[in-house]
């Protein structure tokens, strides 16, 4: 309609001006919609090393590698090496247009170097863009990189993907503070009460780079030594890295070390920060304005400056094993960190698990542990049902709760908290007919049936309540339960002891600390909260659940898990008690009942050197179809010495069900073979398991085959 048309049809009347002029400033003031980066048709070049080799985010083996791009003069001041950048990447030989390759989807990329001359015969394609000039990627990270996915059987872009957060436009604007000066070192502290604590601090603050594998002492303190061990890295000029398991043993660190150093000198970083905080933190360390880091697991890759420690606390938990691929664990990156950097190391643990004995037992670290005389006035009193109390108590062999256990109770309910240790979480995981023993299942799925509250059942599968059950086998009408969960102890404890208060701290909810005062705190392993002024009595339930476990570390798994709920309780000099419900003959209970976590680890290693299983010899696991699994055994150009066990099958997934990370998808049956090769030959076996993987996916031909190296679950 032109200006001097009236009105339309309608009789609608145009908007009045200044609803057009409004419009026309919000137009004006709206943000130009970015264009695609550009193909740089046409574009000359950049005249000193005109070539960009890029590696691109692609975690497929058989593109683990760099590729050639040419580098577009407008994009020469910001394409410099360790910018993160897009380039095209997919195009035939067959879409070049005046000497340059074009087409191909986009595809982000690190800029790894610049060149004068390509090894690609061909045309070349320009990078499309420089996603920011902020370098993200040195040499001593990309180094580091290299030898994890070489020692994972992995690809580069994934380990990558692991140690670089996502971008923050927001956090790469704001300039990162100026560095702090050296801090001056510090004193000893309770590392005085370790045989050569001292001595080690002092090599710290010199400049030098000891090895050790730390057998903390029960109790609180080992936040504040691990700070101590950080502040004397700080004081010699260099930068230094911690490794915890969780979010809460960061926050103790981080306390600690911002009392002994103040704020400013470290960087927390844990995914509770959330995506602009914690590249904020990170790109603080890489710019070099903070020296020291702790955080979980993503924050073993930090690129921390002129590293001269890594420590990792609980090296045996869970947490610190990734579980995107590659897949690596802490402890190994931290390794091969100590490795090429030429800095120290340190791992500790209330515990000792068997890769740090191995380390110990080789010469590559030294022990670093405090006398039995300091051990048993640190320690609590740990007990178990021995034949004494089952002479005085009959019924206390098949008791959940024996009367050695309830008398623990009442006295340390006298003093201060008491806490429980369940293995397992919820109600009544597991429930069984009370006549016959058959376990109670789902009659619309067959899956079993939990007990969430008192009264009420529920299938674990399918989700659907259970109001009128009967045993099939039996008729029966009467349940029992198989195993107890958290919360049907809390409220039996409840119901025994009804004038004193129960927490709860499991997966739903978990507690940080707990005050000192009477009551009464369930937990599941590894969510023990921290008791102001420890313990008075701890109750470990239900022992044969973490030593049934059919894998080979289910012993040290239990006695890790269980040292670390004691080393919360009181010393001994104070009435701290521990009664540990298992059979007190077997190995892991009476090492917990000596405090002596090492000779366990000594003893276990040896086993295992026997029998040739890791950590003395290096395993990969294959599974996937047992077709699949054939024909990658039969391509792999495995070492001469390597020894293959199995296949066997695994644990179908469910219907209903979670499927765990390697486990099969619902509905289907794999198999898993074990590729074991003495020491010495690991670096042969991932080599030639990556490059038969590899070949596998570039033909693109037969089912999928997960390739694990050192897998945690064994069997």
């Amino acid at each position: 309609m032109s200006s001097d048309n009236g009105p339309g049809d309608g009789g609608a009347e145009g908007p009045p001006p200044e609803q057009l002029a409004l419009i026309r400033e919000s137009v004006r003031g709206a943000d130009v919609p970015r264009a695609k980066p550009r193909t740089w048709r046409g574009a000359a070049l950049a005249k000193d090393r005109p070539v960009a080799r890029v590696l691109v985010d692609k975690g497929v083996l058989h593109l683990d590698r760099y590729f050639d791009y040419a580098v577009p003069e407008e994009l020469d001041a910001d394409a410099q090496p360790g910018v993160r950048v897009r380039v095209r990447f997919g195009a035939g030989r067959h879409r070049v247009r005046d000497g340059r390759r074009e087409g191909g989807g986009l595809i982000d990329g690190y800029l790894i170097e610049r060149r004068d001359e390509s090894d690609y015969s061909g045309p070349l394609a320009a990078l499309a863009q420089v996603v920011s000039p902020e370098p993200v990627l040195g040499e001593e990270l990309l180094g580091l990189a290299r030898a994890v996915a070489d020692r994972y059987a992995g690809s580069l872009a994934d380990v990558l993907q692991l140690a670089v957060p996502p971008r923050s436009a927001r956090a790469e604007k704001r300039a990162s503070p100026e560095p702090l000066p050296a801090p001056p070192a510090p004193d000893a502290g309770t590392w005085a009460r370790y045989e050569h604590g001292p001595a080690f601090l002092d090599a710290l603050a010199s400049g030098g780079s000891p090895r050790a594998v730390w057998n903390a002492l029960p109790g609180p303190e080992w936040s504040e030594e691990i700070a101590r061990a950080v502040a004397a890295t700080l004081a010699s000029g260099r930068g230094a890295l911690v490794v915890v398991p969780d979010g809460r043993a960061a926050a103790r660190v981080d306390a600690a070390l911002t009392e002994l150093l103040g704020k400013g000198r470290h960087a927390l970083l844990t995914a509770d920060a959330g995506p602009e905080k914690r590249y904020a933190q990170w790109l603080a360390v890489r710019r070099g304005s903070v020296r020291a880091v702790v955080g979980t697991r993503a924050a073993m890759f930090a690129p921390v400056r002129d590293l001269g420690l890594v420590a990792i606390w609980d090296d045996g938990d869970d947490s610190h094993s990734e579980q995107h691929a590659p897949q690596p664990h802490a402890l190994d990156v931290l390794l091969l960190r100590a490795s090429l950097d030429k800095c120290a190391f340190l791992v500790g643990s209330w515990s000792c698990t068997v890769e740090a004995a191995q380390l110990v037992e080789s010469g590559w670290a030294r022990p670093l542990t405090a006398g039995r005389d300091q051990v048993r006035r640190t320690a609590p009193l740990v007990r178990t049902v021995g034949d004494t109390d089952l002479a005085r108590d009959e019924a206390a062999r098949a008791a959940r709760l024996p009367s050695l256990a309830w008398q623990a109770v009442r006295e340390g309910l006298k003093t201060g908290p008491v806490l429980v240790q369940v293995p397992r979480r919820g109600y009544v995981p597991r429930l069984a007919c009370a006549q016959c023993r058959a376990p109670a299942r789902c009659a619309h799925c067959a899956g079993p049936l939990q007990a969430q509250d008192a009264g009420a059942l529920r299938c674990e599968w399918c989700g659907r309540q259970e109001h009128s059950w009967h045993c099939p086998e039996c008729g029966g009408f009467r349940l029992r339960a198989q195993v107890v969960g958290a919360r049907r102890t809390a409220e039996e404890l409840g119901r025994a002891f009804p004038a004193v208060p129960v927490r709860t701290s499991g997966r739903e909810h978990v507690l940080d600390t707990v005050p000192d005062a009477p009551a009464l705190v369930v937990s599941t392993p590894g969510a023990e909260p921290v008791a102001e002024g420890g313990y008075a009595a701890a109750l470990l339930l239900d022992g044969w659940a973490m030593l049934g476990r059919p894998d080979l570390r289910s012993g040290e798994d239990a006695l890790r898990r269980w040292t670390s709920a004691a080393a919360l309780v009181r010393p001994q000099g104070d009435g701290g008690t521990v009664v540990v419900v298992a059979e007190p003959t077997l190995r892991p209970v009476q090492a917990l009942v000596r405090w002596d976590p090492v000779g366990f680890a000594v003893r276990e290693l040896a086993e295992r050197a026997e029998l040739g299983f890791p950590p003395v010899s290096r395993m990969a696991a294959v599974s996937g179809t047992p077709e699949a699994v054939a024909e990658f055994l039969a391509a792999v150009e495995s070492p001469p010495d390597a020894e293959v066990l199995g296949p066997v099958p695994l644990p179908p997934t469910l219907p209903g069900r979670p499927r765990r990370p390697g486990a099969p998808p619902p509905g289907e049956q794999w198999e898993r073979a074990l590729i074991r090769v003495p020491p010495g030959s690991g670096s042969a076996l991932a080599a030639a398991l990556k490059t038969a993987q590899a070949a596998r996916m570039a033909r693109g031909s037969g089912e999928p085959v997960r390739v694990r190296i050192d897998p945690p679950d064994i069997g």
